[in-house]
């Protein structure tokens, strides 16, 4: 069955998770900023919760490791071949490719996403000092970014730092060899895009509808990117509308998806500075066939004029230190299973308050997997996961997943 996705809400079939391992523990305060992070995570606590985030999803859909499926294609000896050439491009070692060579697929896997820590010589030994050969990919528990489906074509991301770059090359080899994530080609390939001005992560692009993306101009996505995508989102009749959120360089606001997340058919969840009021983004229309841009009044004013009338939830309720605090842990950033079902943190109260009052039940990871008749629930819902460690790497539901397939709305 080939990759098909055509909005954000439109039931999950099939999707993409990576259950974080020992690459986290490669994390420390002193390499912190170098791997992207604010802080350093426990690892036992981040793999808990992450599997109760996949029993979650497993209730709804299929559910894929990247590790499992990059195991699968490493036992064949094109897409081994590939894979270590290309990862010799970013990492050129020698020895590291013999070795690759002649490894069991499984403990290839391990070395591309945990790393491979440098031998030590005596003067290195003696000032403790260490290093990587291949560097680990503590990143990885966030595919979202690195891979997008967009309609039955593939996008491969291009990571704004070099940390990721590994992570780009390993979703290129699912999209080309893997049979569950067969597609009509490539739209974008990032790893093969490596001019600073060209840099696109999936935090930063939602596909609201058949013919309508919505994408963020942010720290980690440039505009002569988004302008690639839209030429060929257009050319392979993807979209006809395209609706750019111009964020500001901020390191609460990495992505679109952390202060916007589409949530039912006429709903959504924003960060409300960002969205309402004077503090509001720049927002921009480009429309298929037309020179230009128009800046438009809002995001909202700007949806509805292309027939999407969208009612904003206000993550953080109505007040301002609580907006901010609860976005700065994903409190904006929702994964729909279905319309109207979303799985967020549980530990943003504001913001489920907000849910509620939108008329969303609140149910608990732990009661929804304990009772099979909430599955079949009609009313709206909202699946609370445990996420207090997870939300230290600076994701949510939405970053830790990449659909592959979804049903229409």
């Amino acid at each position: 069955m080939s990759v098909e996705v055509t909005s954000e809400i439109g039931s999950l079939q099939t999707v993409l998770v990576h259950t974080p391992g020992p690459e986290l523990e490669a994390v420390t305060p002193a390499n912190r900023e170098d791997f992207l992070y604010d802080d350093i995570i426990d690892l036992e606590i981040a793999q808990r919760e992450h599997r109760q985030f996949v029993s979650v999803l497993k209730r709804f859909a299929q559910v894929y490791q990247v590790r499992e499926l990059l195991a699968e294609i490493l036992a064949e000896p094109e897409a081994r071949d590939f894979l270590i050439s290309k990862t010799m491009d970013v990492v050129p070692s020698d020895d590291l490719a013999l070795q690759l060579g002649t490894m069991p697929a499984a403990q290839i896997v391990e070395m591309l996403i945990q790393g491979t820590r440098e031998e030590s010589g005596p003067i290195t030994a003696a000032l403790n000092e260490e290093g990587f050969a291949f560097p680990p990919l503590p990143n990885l528990f966030f595919p979202r970014d690195i891979g997008m489906v967009i309609g039955r074509h593939a996008v491969v991301g291009s990571m704004r730092y070099g940390v990721r770059w590994t992570e780009e090359l390993l979703i290129k080899s699912l999209f080309l060899f893997h049979p569950e994530l067969s597609n009509a080609g490539l739209l974008y390939d990032g790893s093969e895009e490596k001019r600073s001005n060209y840099t696109l992560e999936g935090g930063d692009v939602h596909y609201l509808r058949p013919d309508l993306l919505v994408v963020g101009f942010s720290e980690r996505t440039s505009p002569e990117a988004l302008d690639r995508l839209c030429d060929v989102a257009f050319e392979r009749g993807l979209a006809t509308d395209v609706l750019v959120v111009v964020m500001p360089k901020a390191p609460t606001a990495i992505h679109l998806d952390m202060i916007f997340s589409h949530v039912d058919r006429e709903l959504c969840v924003v960060y409300p500075p960002s969205f309402v009021g004077p503090e509001r983004l720049p927002v921009l229309h480009r429309r298929k066939g037309m020179d230009g841009v128009r800046e438009m009044p809002d995001f909202f004013t700007a949806a509805r004029e292309l027939g999407l009338p969208l009612e904003p939830i206000f993550a953080g309720g109505g007040n301002r230190t609580r907006q901010e605090r609860e976005q700065w842990s994903s409190a904006c950033n929702f994964l729909a299973v279905r319309p109207g079902t979303i799985v967020s943190y549980r530990r943003n109260d504001a913001t489920l308050c907000e849910l509620e009052r939108a008329g969303f039940r609140l149910v608990p990871a732990v009661n929804f997997l304990a009772f099979d008749d909430w599955h079949e629930a009609k009313h709206r819902t909202v699946i609370t996961v445990e996420g207090s460690e997870l939300a230290r790497g600076g994701g949510g539901p939405r970053c830790m997943s990449l659909p592959l397939r979804r049903a229409a709305p």
